[in-house]
Order: structure tokens, then sequence, then C-alpha cells
């Protein structure tokens, strides 16, 4: 293999990144500079949004999106139960109710099938709250089909705001996620693990420019600093309107994201063609390797029409036939040099989400993909035998 282990997911950095941080060290600016609105603007072209809002890591960007939509303990939104806890989170962060959705058993995914059954649940049992909307997740970065949903979200008045944190670079019919073509906003988050990194960060795409100026002062306080937007501080002199004047207009957060972790992320912007040609050729190896292993591991294939950059590849393993538990498996792959993890626990059996979340039943396609879903090394770095050697020792830990 490339390396002695290999982890499930790293970051990639070079030389170029280190050049840009330290530019960013020996400049004027190390907190809100010019490498901030640089990665926005850069991203946002990238994506095909009007607008990109970097913020501190993807789980400020999923709370400033509900803060920004308004919503409170009045309201209840679906999201899928194969997710990281932050997609249901951020809804509770305001105050809101959650129901969750159950997926598709073989990718994880949240399908049209499963959001009805969920709303379904919202408009005949909890008429008393209004459905404010939807965080569909594009999990591994399987990009998920939104014309329904975001029709019916549309027909109720009803939010779509897309989990993409998994998805920078993932298209489908041909639109990059993030565009925002059937959603008020996406978000993205930029951890070690993920296409692109700057540290930690995140940011939201959205293409209103009236959520965009509401997103950036959230993210800063909740302050405005442009004149022409006060209200006055009942002064009535220049102390309403001197140059260091700012006013806190609403109930914001320091959710903003570094110079120095932009800097890091527009050089890493500058790589996502390799990138994404790497994670694309990786999961194509795998794919072949997987075929010929002749393994008791399944893997579904992109749905017609995407064309995802994969930030998981996670198969689904029968762990009954081989006879080991996903724990003993797991470590004979770690004494063995290779890396997994399990993504994810359905967030409905988590503690706090079974005693808060609206709605309680069985999820049995979150169960049954949670059941045998492991997530095997997938990062740029890896070299073109690295998915085959991975697959030769799954096959002697699985005893074939």
């Amino acid at each position: 293999m490339s390396q002695p282990f290999l982890a499930y997911g790293r970051q990639s950095i070079d030389q170029t990144d280190i050049d840009h941080v330290i530019e960013a060290l020996q400049s004027d600016f190390l907190t809100t500079g010019p490498w901030v609105e640089r990665f926005e603007r850069e991203l946002a072209a990238y994506v095909g949004a009007k607008e990109a809002v970097v913020v501190a890591n993807g789980t400020a960007a999923l709370h400033l999106a509900m803060l920004a939509l308004g919503i409170g303990p009045s309201d209840v939104i679906i999201v899928p139960a194969i997710t990281f806890v932050a997609s249901a989170n951020c809804a509770a962060f305001c105050g809101a109710q959650v129901v969750f959705a159950d997926v598709d058993p073989l990718t994880g995914l949240m399908t049209d099938k499963t959001f009805e059954d969920a709303l379904n649940i919202v408009r005949r049992d909890y008429s008393e709250l209004r459905f404010a909307g939807v965080v569909p997740v594009h999990y591994a970065g399987r990009p998920v089909a939104l014309d329904q949903i975001a029709g019916r979200c549309a027909e109720l008045d009803a939010f779509v705001v897309e989990d993409a944190c998994h998805a920078l670079g993932s298209m489908i019919k041909g639109v990059m996620t993030g565009a925002c073509q059937y959603s008020q906003m996406a978000v993205f988050s930029f951890h070690p693990v993920k296409t692109l990194t700057t540290g930690e960060g995140g940011a939201i795409m959205t293409n209103d420019p009236a959520l965009a100026r509401k997103l950036r002062s959230l993210r800063s306080h909740g302050l405005e600093r442009d004149p022409p937007r006060f209200t006055g501080l009942g002064f009535g002199d220049d102390r309403d309107s001197g140059p260091w004047v700012y006013e806190m207009q609403a109930l914001g957060y320091n959710y903003r994201l570094p110079d120095l972790n932009c800097a890091l992320g527009v050089s890493q912007l500058h790589k996502m063609p390799h990138f994404a040609a790497r994670r694309r050729r990786l999961v194509e190896l795998y794919e072949g390797a997987l075929k010929a292993a002749r393994l008791p591991v399944s893997w579904t294939e992109p749905a017609a029409e995407t064309d995802p950059v994969f930030h998981l590849m996670a198969v689904q393993i029968d762990f009954r036939s081989i006879g080991k538990t996903r724990t003993e498996v797991m470590a004979e792959l770690k004494a063995r040099g290779v890396g997994t993890q399990v993504h994810y626990i359905p967030v409905h059996r988590q503690p706090y989400w079974q005693q808060h979340a609206l709605g309680q039943r069985n999820l049995p396609g979150a169960d049954a993909y949670y059941s045998q879903t492991l997530s095997l090394p997938l990062y740029p770095d890896m070299t073109d035998s690295d998915p085959a050697a991975v697959m030769a020792i799954l096959k002697e830990v699985c005893g074939l």
C-alpha cells in the first residue's frame, strides 16, 4: 500500500497550500480579510451559485441557514435518519421540531417516497405545527434527486436546505451540488476528511442576495456596519453614524472563518479538478477490485444522470455470512494497516432524539443500512494500487 496505514480519509496538503497560508500569515489580516472575500467569490463561481458565505464549520452553516429562515418552536422539519447529528441538531438549536425520514437501505439516501411518508406524519399528527422544510443529505457524495421533493415543498411554502457537506463537486443532470437549483440554500463542510479542507470550516451557498446579507450579519454577532442600513442608536449626533459605529440588529454568533483558513481554502479549491478526478478513479478501481474479489460485500453504483465525487467509500458487508462482527472486522483490518469507520449511527436512535423527535417509529431502511455499512479508505493521495490491496486484505479478514 502507499502508506503503512491507510486511514478511511485524510487531508491532501502540499507546498502550494503551505505557501498560501504563509502568505496570509505575513499579511495584515489573520481573521476577516481579503482571503475570505476571495474564497467566497471563487467558491461561488466553482459551484455555480450567486453567493457563498463561509463560516466556522458545517454545523455553523446549518445553524445559520435555519436562523436566516426564521425557524422556531412552532416549526417542524424533516431530516433523513442516515446523516451526522448536526443535520437535525440545527433545527433543535432554534427550538424547532424534527421528524426523521427513512432512507434507501442500499444507498442511505432519503427518497421521494420516504420524504412523503415523513411529510404525511407531520401533516396528519402535528397539524398544530408548521411544516417548515426539509434538509436532504447528499450522503457520501451521492446527490439526492430534488425536483419532486422541492416541488412538494414549494406547494407548501416550505424550504429546502441541502446538506451537501459530503458532496462538493458532485453533479446531477449536469448541475453541481450547491448551485441551489432546487433549494434556498446548500451547505458544505471543509473538515480535513472532506473533499476540500480549510482545516475546519464550512460554507452556505445561495442565489438570494438578501439571504446572503442576513447570513453574513448572523455569522458576526448580528452586527451591521453599513451606515445606510443603520436604524439609529438614539444619540442624535455623530455617535450614531461615526466611522467606528456598528449596530447589533439581530442576535448573531461568532461563526466567522479566518483569513488563514480561507487562504488554505483558495489553494485547495484550485486543486478540486484533481481531487475530484482522483476520487472518481479510486472508486472505479474499488469497483473493479470488488467484482474480482467475490466477497459478501455490495456496492451500489451511482444513479443515472449523477456524477458523484464520493466523500466516502461506504460499502455494505454481510457480517453474518462471514461469521464475524463488524467490530472484529474493523479491528483485524486496522491490525493489517487499513482504517475504517461507520457512517452513521441512525440519528433517530440517538438517546437525545429518542426523547425529542416527533413521529417516533421504526425506520427499517436506516437500520438495515447501518447494520452493514463500513467506510473503506478513500482520499486523493492513495495510489491506484491501494484499492486492490484493501480488497485483498478484506478478503483475508473475511476468511475467503
